[in-house]
């Protein structure tokens, strides 16, 4: 189905499909044509044998960021990457999870984690943040919904490492933090007090998503930043390859949709003009 990430990547109860399908539908009625099962694996062959005059990546930035500290290999079986994670949970591959769950991370993702989590069962879910609440990704909407239904969040404590015990996950062990904050309210220290350990059937990492653009070619024209982030005029959203343009997080890194729809406007005006 069209608006793929919008429908594995968001939960159903914050983005409910029927809202997706008429979106789609304005798009399509205006005589726009959706080509399923048409998998891109190389934007060289898609520019020399697709005859189009533009070309625009709204790809998304779908590899979540791992969590590489001791134990992570040896818990692995019940340590999930968050975007994968409720991809899995749309796609109906997984419809369970532990009592006791811990999300690291306090962005959108991780909002929509710790929600899943409790619709799969789970009793215990705490959302782990290594910094006071005032410095959370998410919305403070989000966090108000995910607390009104029980969902504990933690804040000043970084993880350590995840504790395994008998070949199975057991908790994480987390450093406690404590912050010094200037007059503007930016951190101008921070040291360690202690640390905590909190048991877990399941950990869910939500601390990040980076873009993954394999099937771009090196040799293109299409610079890359030292983040491999394509260069894109931030007006006209044309990327150094001129009739290449990008948008949305795939452009930018993660934010949200409302913000990634509104570049595809503007990117479609320079389309146009261009």
């Amino acid at each position: 189905k069209p608006g793929g990430l919008m429908r594995t990547n968001i939960p159903a109860f914050r983005l409910p499909e029927t809202v997706i399908d008429e979106e789609i539908g304005y798009i399509t009625g205006m005589g726009a044509e959706i080509r399923y099962n048409s998998r891109i694996d190389s934007l060289e062959k898609l520019l020399s044998k697709g005859g189009f005059d533009a070309v625009f990546v709204g790809s998304g930035a779908p590899k979540g960021k791992e969590l590489d500290l001791p134990g992570r290999q040896q818990g692995a079986a019940n340590i999930h990457i968050g975007i994968d994670w409720l991809e899995s949970v749309a796609f109906k591959h997984l419809d369970k999870i532990g009592n006791r769950v811990l999300i690291i991370g306090v962005g959108n993702t991780a909002m929509d984690c710790c929600r899943s989590s409790l619709r799969l069962g789970a009793t215990d879910v705490k959302v782990m943040a290594r910094k006071p609440r005032q410095f959370f990704k998410a919305s403070e909407w989000e966090l108000e919904d995910a607390e009104s239904e029980n969902v504990e969040i933690v804040v000043n404590h970084a993880p350590k490492s995840f504790v395994v015990e008998n070949g199975r996950l057991a908790g994480m062990l987390f450093d406690q933090m404590e912050y010094e904050l200037d007059a503007r309210g930016r951190i101008v220290a921070e040291r360690v007090i202690g640390e905590a350990f909190f048991p877990a059937d399941d950990v869910i990492l939500a601390i990040g998503q980076e873009n993954a653009f394999p099937w771009i070619e090196d040799d293109l024209g299409l610079e890359f930043d030292k983040w491999h982030v394509p260069v894109v005029d931030k007006v006209t959203f044309q990327s150094t390859l001129p009739k290449v343009f990008f948008g949305g997080d795939s452009a930018f890194g993660p934010k949200n949709i409302i913000w990634a729809v509104e570049h595809g406007h503007q990117a479609a005006i320079s389309i146009h003009n261009f």
